[in-house]
């Protein structure tokens, strides 16, 4: 193989000394353009991430609030909706199959690797799911985000231990930022929550949603080293894959839990005395899933352009705009802690994406400087630590 692409460089240097100022315009043209179009799907991820958490948290406030009491029930249609990306992805796959990427070595992993990843990460996810429901169900919107905003913190722990993720003092103080972002919704007044709440519900949904937010850290990690161990192949297959076999697996987990714990029996119920009505009963169920779905390809997509890390920390920008939301859906009262709070995460978003614009940066440098004397393809560092190598032709 050595003994080709040498005599390919012999034949080459007789026809071409040296490369062409056109080749090198053109080469630095198509890099520019693979860099806006990768920034683009990450705007359109975050766009994803944002709207779909906000939109289905209010949706679950609003079950709650009018009648709704069934956590399995919060936690099915959170991952059953995922045959709504179906139609896209059979659409779409022979688009994105075709065309190459540096993340794509070519070896696909084992049949039964992929049922493991699957099956492991899609029990914790339905799991997950189910702690998140019992957390909304007695928690008022701005403890709630208080408490998902620890997700970042949790995610940034196991991506260090899990995938070298570097932390930077530029990316600490965009943790830093997020989770004070977050925590100052927990000064806030306001009960979001008509019910009356025990001491020992609230205590139950406090633990559950930290429980939920350290889970949740840990699935993405532990999706981003699936990506890079296991599967080997981070294409718009590999992302898509990762979601509908995941949220299948949640499914039937969610779907075991909803019967083997009886609730089924009171849905009936559940449904007639809802305060809305029953159309707005089943209308609130299915925007729910679908939102929730738009949620997850976000999320997804994102760990796939960038990092776990970098997903989890769009989550958490998006905690803010819950109460925001809250305003104009339940006539809220916009203070001064929520403000504060949005400029807080802004500024912290943008902390970190200049600190992935760095290392973009850095990269670029590294692939474009290969050391001549050395007889081995050079290799890159990415921005999540991940070595490129860069194969001549």
């Amino acid at each position: 193989m050595k003994g080709d692409q040498e005599l390919q460089v012999i034949v080459q240097q007789g026809k071409e000394p040296n490369p062409t100022v056109q080749e090198e315009r053109n080469q630095t043209g198509v890099t520019q353009s693979n860099t806006y179009r990768r920034w683009l799907r990450v705007a359109v991820y975050t766009f994803f991430v944002i709207s779909g958490q906000s939109v289905a948290t209010i949706l679950g406030r609003i079950y709650y609030d009018n009648g709704g009491n069934s956590k399995w029930l919060a936690t099915v249609v959170q991952l059953v909706g995922f045959p709504v990306l179906l139609p896209y992805y059979l659409l779409s796959i022979k688009t994105h199959t075709t065309t190459p990427t540096n993340r794509d070595d070519g070896k696909a992993a084992s049949l039964k690797n992929r049922v493991m990843v699957y099956v492991v990460l899609g029990v914790f996810v339905g799991a997950d799911c189910y702690l998140y429901s019992i957390g909304l169900l007695h928690l008022p919107v701005s403890t709630y985000s208080l408490i998902c905003a620890s997700q970042l913190a949790f995610n940034a722990f196991f991506s260090y231990f899990l995938n070298s993720q570097k932390l930077t003092p530029i990316i600490l103080n965009s943790l830093l930022l997020l989770t004070i972002s977050s925590t100052l919704l927990a000064f806030n007044n306001e009960e979001s929550n008509s019910q009356k709440v025990t001491k020992a519900q609230y205590v139950t949904s406090f633990l559950c949603t930290i429980g939920a937010s350290a889970g949740f850290g840990l699935v993405l990690s532990l999706q981003q080293l699936a990506f890079r161990k296991v599967l080997k192949r981070q294409t718009f297959t590999e992302v898509m894959d990762m979601i509908i076999y995941l949220s299948l697996v949640a499914s039937c987990v969610s779907l075991v839990g909803l019967f083997a714990s009886s609730e089924w029996k009171d849905l009936s119920s559940e449904m007639e005395n809802y305060k809305l009505g029953k159309v707005s009963y089943v209308m609130n169920l299915v925007w729910t899933a679908i939102t929730w779905q738009v949620f997850n390809i976000g999320g997804t997509g994102l760990i796939f352009e960038l990092s776990s890390l970098f997903s989890n920390a769009i989550s958490v920008l998006g905690l803010p705009v819950v109460p925001i939301m809250a305003v104009i859906i339940f006539h809220d009262k916009m203070n001064g802690l929520k403000v504060i709070s949005m400029i807080l995460a802004i500024w912290g978003f943008m902390s970190y994406v200049y600190q992935h614009y760095l290392d973009d940066k850095k990269m670029k440098k590294s692939v474009g400087n290969p050391k001549v004397e050395s007889s081995e393809p050079p290799e890159a560092e990415g921005p999540n630590g991940q070595k490129i190598e860069t194969s001549a032709s």
